[in-house]
């Protein structure tokens, strides 16, 4: 069959944009349904017909340890109507070969089609018998190992078909092909190698399945951050690459030695994009563009672990690079805080900004990791934040989260830029919620009031304001009947 990969541009763009309107979370049912497994269709036969994805739906997911779905479940019952993703290996489903045991995969995929939130799956070779070699890194209880080239690649389409025919039938639509391969530790082999793999890949997922989409392997946060300075400084915008530098990589710097080290000059920021673990990291990115714009890869997906002051950058460099008619989701979205020492409150806010601030840039889907923090992942402080405790105690970043979920539920979204607001809009019907806090530095901006307007922080339960709102740097909730510029008719 032709897949996008073999279509002219202009073919290329009308695929793309075709599979963009297909519905975010097609193929999910509600949990007052039959739940009971789907059959899974042999190879060959005609995929079955789902219901059709309720409406109520919203782009604030997260990932979540499995392990721990029992403490989680009712946090997750909130999210319903959200996305979520799961890796899975093929030396893992099939250690011996002509030996799969899908079980636990399918249970996951059981599950979030009883909670309402769509699945979308990773799908890795690791290193076993159908790649052979020996693995370099070894990687949590289960011992991951990196990835790399299939001996037999006609048998790795044939695993990644039957990946696809056996979840299609759960909703799972989306499909990325490994995981940051820019880090040796998750594909050993070249950026070309990596290219003819998902292009293996997306040919057996759109032969499964042709309404199937392709997502690339989500370049991590720190490659992404050295994708944004290598292009302002190829097109030499010195200046705005140390200052985007400085920004994205604020709470970066010094915690891999000279790879991410302090930048004051163009030529010290040279010398960091020479490294070779940054040149490697630029040269994926650069691989994983090709397979974008050449069709092979209809949605990109982007991981972003760092400051919110770093997303006005990245946004930037997406705007540039990514084709218009390619949609973008965050399937990643954390906090890295090496020792950090924020108090709850200013932890969650961040999250607050950071999420809607990609929302507001056009990303389509934000996904929070950790939903849950795991104490015995890191010595120390909490490198990653998670917006509930490891007992699933939810922590005022998961009520913040969770505020942003009802608002956007069912809503258009558009971005606010305005008198010194900032921040993102979800119109419901007659009614608009606005997530909103003042930009203005050690000062306040005061909207005034209109009818029926309520007010509160993010999180916490709105009550009519009574008159004008006072707007700070915290995120505010502010929600009444008409547009979003209706609300913000007379801001000071």
């Amino acid at each position: 069959m032709n897949t996008p990969a073999r279509l002219n541009t202009s073919a290329r763009r009308c695929v793309a944009a075709a599979l963009g309107v297909i519905l975010l979370l097609a193929g999910c049912t509600s949990g007052d349904e039959d739940t009971a497994p789907l059959p899974v269709p042999p190879t060959g036969a005609p995929l079955p017909s789902l219901p059709p994805y309720p409406e109520d739906t919203h782009p604030f997911g997260a990932h979540w340890d499995w392990n721990r779905y029992d403490e989680f479940l009712p946090y997750l019952r909130k999210l319903s109507g959200s996305a979520t993703y799961h890796e899975i290996s093929w030396c893992s489903i099939e250690p011996t070969a002509g030996q799969q045991d899908w079980t636990a995969v399918d249970r996951i995929a059981q599950r979030s089609r009883e909670l309402g939130i769509a699945l979308n799956i990773k799908i890795r070779t690791e290193m076993c018998w159908a790649t052979g070699g020996t693995p370099e890194y070894l990687r949590g209880q289960a011992n991951k190992t990196e990835s790399t080239m299939p001996l037999d690649m006609a048998a790795y389409q044939r695993f990644v078909g039957d990946v696809v025919r056996r979840y299609a039938p759960y909703g799972v639509r989306q499909y990325a092909i490994e995981n940051e391969v820019n880090a040796p530790q998750y594909w050993r082999g070249t950026p070309e190698e990596f290219v003819t793999l998902v292009t293996a890949a997306a040919e057996a997922v759109h032969a499964a399945d042709p309404t199937a989409v392709v997502v690339d392997s989500g370049i991590s946060s720190v490659a992404y951050g050295f994708g944004v300075v290598d292009r302002l400084v190829g097109e030499g915008r010195d200046d705005e690459a140390i200052a985007a530098y400085n920004a994205y990589f604020q709470r970066r710097i010094g915690t891999r030695g000279r790879k991410i080290p302090q930048v004051d000059t163009i030529d010290t920021l040279r010398t960091a994009l020479a490294n070779e673990t940054n040149a490697r990291s630029v040269a994926f990115l650069a691989a994983t563009e090709r397979l974008i714009d050449d069709g092979v890869v209809q949605l990109r997906q982007v991981h972003y672990y760092e400051h919110f002051d770093g997303v006005p950058a990245l946004l930037d460099y997406l705007a540039a690079e990514n084709p218009a008619d390619v949609p973008i989701e965050a399937w990643e979205v954390g906090q890295f805080w090496r020792d950090g020492d924020g108090d709850d409150t200013s932890r969650a806010e961040e999250v607050v900004k950071v999420s809607t601030m990609l929302l507001a840039g056009g990303i389509r889907q934000v996904m929070w990791l950790p939903l849950g923090y795991n104490p015995d992942n890191r010595a120390g402080s909490e490198v990653r934040y998670g917006l509930l405790e490891p007992d699933g105690a939810e922590r005022e970043a998961g009520r913040m989260f969770e505020s942003l979920a009802v608002a956007a539920r069912g809503a258009a979204v558009s971005p606010i830029d305005q008198d010194g607001l900032t921040g993102v809009a979800f119109q419901r019907g007659e009614e608009s919620t606005l997530v909103v806090w003042s930009t203005e530095v050690n000062d306040a901006v005061r909207v005034s009031p209109v009818p029926s307007l309520q007010a509160g922080v993010a999180g916490a339960a709105l009550a009519p304001a009574g008159g004008e709102v006072t707007v700070s740097d915290r995120p505010m909730l502010l929600r009444a009947g008409g547009s979003p510029g209706s609300i913000l008719a007379d801001v000071d």
